[in-house]
């Protein structure tokens, strides 16, 4: 790990509650910029001139119902038809992320850090196994003991083996372009999990899904939860905020609604 004089600066956006295909796009013009100067760099490491820093990126926010279906998933593992979608007031999406299908909606506090890990650590394992350890460690801080399941991307409560009830709370699909990451997780808060009764979570069939609300019995404000989350995921990244974002300020440019 490096020095924390080394450490990357992330830049935080809190987003708020946005729909997903601009917060997509968001996250897609952010990945562009970001290869755009990794290429610009390799020409200048051709040429002897230093490097220009590339940019760290953590968006924060809640979505409306949806649906998303990552590229190894399986259709018939959404379970509603078109018109029923729409009368359940949720929309669906294919989407380029790794992963089977999952839900977005209100209550739930979605991370997409847009990272290069050429500047941290370039090992997508590793990645992966920090935002699992970043949940894990927010939701000791409520009292829950959380794990994880061989084999099964995410973070359970009741995860050990011969568990009689193994639940997900939070559930993480990702993609890496030249070592700069996309999409991330889905924490739920305080999610209405009858949505997830509409799929296969994750294209698992024989374990069920959980919130935090679910957990400990009562409604958690989001932004808590987040205020939470945000320093866990820097520093199982080894990573710093950029000033002044940390104070979770809204987006400079909001996304449509």
């Amino acid at each position: 790990m490096p020095a924390p004089a080394t450490w990357p600066a992330v830049q935080v956006q809190a987003l708020g509650l946005v729909p997903y295909v601009p917060t997509w796009e968001l996250q897609e013009q952010l990945l562009a910029a970001t290869l755009a100067i990794k290429a610009a760099n390799r020409t200048a490491a051709a040429e002897g001139r230093p490097p220009q820093p590339t940019p760290q990126h953590l968006l924060l926010c809640e979505h409306p119902p949806t649906y998303t279906l990552g590229k190894s998933g399986k259709p018939e593992h959404l379970l509603l038809g078109e018109a029923a979608l729409a009368a359940h007031g949720a929309t669906f999406h294919r989407i380029n992320r790794g992963g089977d299908i999952t839900f977005h909606g209100p209550g739930q506090l979605v991370a997409y850090p847009i990272l290069d890990l050429e500047a941290l650590r370039p090992d997508i394992h590793w990645y992966l196994r920090a935002l699992e350890e970043a949940v894990i460690q927010t939701l000791a801080s409520y009292g829950l003991r959380a794990g994880r399941i061989a084999g099964l991307t995410g973070v359970w409560l009741d995860w050990e083996a011969g568990a009689p009830r193994p639940r997900k709370i939070c559930a993480m699909g990702v993609r890496c372009s030249r070592w700069v990451t996309l999409h991330g997780l889905a924490l739920n808060v305080n999610t209405d999990l009858r949505y997830f009764s509409y799929i296969v979570p994750c294209g698992i069939a024989d374990k069920a899904v959980t919130s935090l609300q679910t957990e400990l019995g009562r409604a958690v404000p989001l932004a808590e939860v987040q205020a939470r989350l945000l320093p866990e995921l820097l520093r199982q990244l080894g990573a710093v905020p950029a000033a002044p974002s940390f104070s979770l300020a809204p987006a400079a440019a909001p996304l449509p609604v």
